[in-house]
């Protein structure tokens, strides 16, 4: 009986977990504050400008920027889970997160991380019906189907998460309650905890399996027929308009798997976690700032002629 109460206040001593931060040398903070400040910045302001395009553009008005201006506000969110307490701990003494913050911070990472995989392969389909159904495309991406493609992926993300942060409350964490990260990871906090985690894998290994590889295998087969079809194209002016539809989205997808596969299918040692930071550090700041770049520097659509009309727009009401 004593025992049993000793161990449910070791369980809820745990009020809080330091974070060691970034790998990098106290005399350097100041220069990659300045950096990762600059970057996150770019993702807000970039995605910001995608979407207020997107929304004042009828042309845009599309099944694809519909899904892009999801994806964007997804980028901005998954990238201010992290980015703003790791400034703020680079600038600060305190390195803590309470409990429940840390809790917070996993889920909502965790959601808006699997909404990019499914917003990704909605993006994929409508590329797919584009290009290899292009006399049915209207009927096939009705504004019904991609509303219903968006609310699935919203609720498959958010009872993932929930999945995931309820078996991480049960939980014991009694000894050290040092996470060498700049945010919760959910594989760092396992590392960390004194309960059997073996459940709390296996789901891992079961949710990456519906949320990240099946998504990634139908973007593949997505582009597998589109790449066939595209070679039974006659034309040299048709093959270059059906690549600059899918050229953006394959950059985007690219960096979003590459750098998963990099975080999660080659992890570190457990004496060796510089990597998997440094990695994350692309996977949460780096990539969410590319996508507005991507997007607009090599979607015709997006490079010049909204941008113009956005820019017409803005004159004729000042004046």
């Amino acid at each position: 009986m004593i025992s049993h109460t000793m161990g449910r206040e070791n369980q809820s001593s745990m009020s809080e977990f330091l974070l060691l931060g970034l790998p990098i040398q106290p005399e350097q903070k100041g220069v990659f504050f300045a950096l990762f400040l600059g970057v996150y910045l770019a993702t807000v302001l970039g995605n910001l400008l995608i979407l207020l395009v997107i929304r004042l553009d009828p042309h845009l008005h599309t099944p694809m920027y519909f899904f892009l201006s999801h994806l964007a506000f997804t980028d901005i969110t998954f990238s201010s889970v992290t980015t703003p307490k790791m400034l703020m701990n680079m600038q600060t003494q305190s390195q803590s997160i309470s409990y429940a913050g840390c809790i917070s911070q996993v889920y909502f990472f965790l959601m808006l991380g699997c909404l990019d995989s499914f917003l990704l392969t909605s993006m994929a389909y409508d590329r797919y019906v584009a290009i290899c159904h292009p006399l049915h495309y209207i009927t096939i991406m009705s504004q019904s189907l991609c509303f219903l493609l968006v609310i699935v992926s919203w609720v498959l993300s958010s009872a993932s998460a929930i999945l995931h942060t309820l078996l991480l409350a049960h939980l014991s964490f009694c000894g050290d309650n040092l996470l060498p990260h700049f945010f919760c990871d959910l594989a760092t906090l396992l590392k960390l905890s004194t309960s059997d985690t073996t459940v709390n894998e296996l789901f891992i290994l079961t949710v990456g399996v519906v949320v990240i590889t099946l998504p990634f295998a139908c973007i593949l087969v997505s582009y597998g027929c589109i790449g066939a079809t595209i070679l039974r194209v006659p034309s040299t002016k048709g093959l270059y308009k059906a690549l600059s539809t899918c050229g953006s989205h394959l950059s985007v997808v690219a960096l979003y798997y590459g750098t998963i596969i990099g975080l999660y299918f080659f992890p570190s040692s457990n004496n060796s976690n510089d990597k998997d930071v440094i990695v994350a550090i692309l996977y949460t700041l780096i990539t969410p700032m590319l996508n507005p770049f991507i997007y607009s520097l090599r979607n015709q659509d997006m490079k010049g002629v909204a941008l113009k009309r956005l820019l017409s727009h803005r004159r004729i009401t000042a004046s």
